[in-house]
């Protein structure tokens, strides 16, 4: 398990160059080890990228990420990421695909345990022996989670693993997530810009707005698993945070529209 901390952490992305883009700007939060923690934000505020960040995948623009206090620089095993299209070998089934990253590494110790241990709490059984081809997209996510967690890292990052899942298929793994959670209490990171989806599972929700994107609240969700969203708490939540995206979110041109598109002869 692991605690992350970003320190001032800011990132663009080059233009031309003179000129870069501002994705997020001065972000300072601590998530705590073994807990459960969303970043909620619209569509395009840096999210995705902040992600990849704080999993050492591409190079911090100015800043700091902290794994247990240690400088992240680069991808480790002990820090894993999901992303939202499911991605598995077609040749091979699903107990092969969730164990081919160990194999692979040479992590065989009790490995077969391990895959049967992931499929019962991931709700695989019966599918142990069927390609990628044989299961619908909610099944072939499932590996793919369960893949995710077959190394036992210590931080799983989600990139908005269910966001192209109906609505069943989400509820139903937003549950099982929330399962393995709480019986193996690694760290997990979502990213979502679902409010719903955020106050479901998370035990905190970190709050991204404006351009470029910074912090603009943090809520402990002091509200019992299964989370009643009919509930007045949740309710109330829900319309405090909806109306912070809003206020954040820039509305129209940036700059003079007849400089953006003139149509004078």
């Amino acid at each position: 398990m692991l605690k992350i901390e970003t320190i001032d952490l800011s990132q663009s992305f080059p233009l031309s160059k003179a000129k870069s883009f501002p994705v997020f700007s001065g972000l300072d939060f601590v998530i705590e080890s073994g807990s459960f923690t969303v970043l909620l934000g619209e569509s395009g505020c840096g999210k995705s990228t902040l992600l990849s960040l704080l999993a050492g995948l591409i190079p911090i623009t100015s800043g700091e990420v902290r794994a247990d206090g240690i400088t992240v620089t680069g991808p480790s095993p002990e820090r894993t990421i999901l992303f939202q299209q499911p991605s598995l070998l077609p040749w091979l089934t699903v107990k092969e695909n969730i164990s081919f990253g160990c194999r692979l590494r040479g992590d065989r110790d009790n490995l077969d345990a391990r895959v049967n241990d992931l499929i019962r709490l991931i709700g695989l059984v019966g599918f142990e022996n069927r390609h990628p081809t044989e299961l619908s997209v909610g099944m072939a996510q499932r590996v793919c989670l369960a893949r995710a967690l077959i190394g036992q890292p210590q931080l799983l990052l989600l990139d908005e693993p269910f966001g192209f899942l109906d609505i069943c298929n989400r509820a139903r793994l937003q549950n099982e997530l929330i399962g393995v959670w709480r019986e193996r209490r690694f760290t997990i990171i979502l990213v979502t810009h679902d409010v719903d989806e955020a106050l479901i599972v998370g035990e905190k929700v970190i709050v991204l707005g404006g351009r470029p994107a910074e912090v603009l609240s943090v809520h402990e969700i002091d509200l019992p698993y299964p989370r009643d969203i009919s509930s007045h708490s949740f309710f109330t939540l829900r319309a405090t945070i909806i109306n912070q995206l809003r206020a954040a979110t820039t509305v129209g041109p940036q700059f003079p529209i007849h400089e953006a598109c003139d149509v004078r002869k």
